[in-house]
């Protein structure tokens, strides 16, 4: 009772809520502006940060920027989601197409279209199989001949998923009975304000820093002393992507709360009105959070443990793509980049990379479960058959 009559009394901007932890995102920017400030790490630290932003997030928000230009001249409701209702067959090529697109959204439109009844549950199976997530637009930026090679893989395996389970079930298998509806998981009215001038101010960023960037990113690319060009200081451009960095991670922890699993490792919400830059910045930053965690991690181990992740994980030998795989059937995109982190460094084989992306369902599987989740979980199942088959079939020929 006094407790409650003490909050009561307080005004209201310093009433006990406002002290909650609602950005843990912030943790991230804390960390970082740690390791930068220690001299134990500051090393470390900003060669790994500027990698990351100049090689990583830079190639990231240039593809995801044409990608998003380029789906804004494409009708939402395209030839594609309308010939879903022609037949089984077309609608199963289509949902794996569609699967292949890089991000989620292709994915949950197919969910979506399932719960209502316009598509059977082979183009499901389909699309959860052909869809890498997030990952795809990492995978694409850094190894661009191997990004496509996994999503075409992607839409072929998943095509003769989808038929062969049309063969096993019916359209409607497992389809859940009634209208269902999903809750909105946009920012609170206490949150929103803030949220909102993030969000804003991540398209900004990247508005201003996209071509720069890139130009810098490709310099490095070939090899050119980009400090020398610019007569810089010594390690003058690596402070900088260090800085940009962080910035850019700052901005990225104020624009969603974590509230629970999927909070954390999904994308966060983008408004279809908004700009292709928007949309590409708030996706940049989700994918180089996960990225700066994973690059840390294997740097801060290395480099203070003595753990050399290529030799770790190359002992795993025959049960790598079966790790692979295991982390792909967690929903969300964030443990799925984690993995593609892992091969592009080189800690990972390919296989590892392959049997994840055949299984990994990215963020459309929260939809699913919280619709149709007896659907979603034996979905996830068949998808992890192929993925199974084609993972080990390309460590046997290839890896041994």
């Amino acid at each position: 009772m006094h407790s409650m009559r003490l909050s009561s009394s307080l005004p209201q901007w310093l009433s006990l809520g406002q002290f909650r932890p609602a950005y843990k995102r912030l943790i991230l920017p804390v960390m970082l502006l740690a390791l930068l400030t220690s001299e134990t790490t500051r090393e470390l630290a900003v060669n790994t940060l500027s990698d990351a932003f100049w090689a990583v997030s830079a190639y990231v928000a240039f593809t995801l920027a044409i990608y998003h230009y380029v789906s804004l001249y494409v009708s939402k409701e395209n030839k594609l989601v309308n010939l879903f209702h022609r037949s089984r067959h077309y609608q199963v090529i289509f949902a794996a197409l569609l699967g292949a697109l890089p991000g989620c959204g292709g994915a949950i439109i197919v969910t979506s279209q399932f719960v209502s009844g316009r598509v059977g549950f082979g183009a499901i199976v389909a699309v959860l199989t052909s869809t890498m997530g997030d990952a795809a637009f990492l995978l694409l930026a850094s190894k661009p001949e191997i990004g496509f090679m996994v999503v075409a893989l992607g839409v072929v395996v998943g095509c003769v998923s989808g038929w062969v389970v049309n063969l096993l079930h019916n359209d409607d298998f497992l389809r859940p009975d009634g209208n269902s509806t999903s809750n909105s998981n946009g920012p609170t009215s206490e949150s929103s304000n803030i949220e909102q001038t993030a969000i804003n101010l991540q398209g900004a960023f990247w508005k201003w820093c996209l071509i720069p960037a890139i130009m810098v990113a490709l310099l490095g690319s070939f090899q050119v002393d980009v400090n020398a060009l610019l007569s810089l200081p010594t390690l003058g451009i690596e402070w900088l992507g260090a800085g940009l960095m962080v910035i850019s991670m700052l901005l990225w922890s104020l624009t969603k709360e974590i509230k629970d699993y999927e909070s954390t490792v999904a994308e966060d919400n983008k408004s279809l009105s908004s700009h292709p830059l928007q949309k590409a910045a708030q996706d940049t930053n989700f994918i180089t959070a996960w990225v700066v965690v994973a690059f840390l991690t294997f740097e801060l181990a290395s480099t203070f443990a003595d753990v050399n992740f290529a030799i770790l994980f190359s002992h795993w030998g025959i049960w790598m793509p079966l790790a692979g795989l295991a982390i792909g059937l967690l929903p969300g995109c964030g443990p799925q980049i984690l993995v593609t982190s892992l091969y592009l460094s080189g800690a990972a084989p390919l296989s590892a990379q392959i049997s994840n992306a055949i299984s990994n369902d990215g963020d459309a599987l929260f939809p699913m479960i919280a619709l149709a989740p007896k659907a979603a979980f034996i979905a996830t199942l068949y998808s992890a058959i192929p993925a199974f088959v084609i993972g080990y079939s390309f460590y046997f020929l290839f890896e041994i």
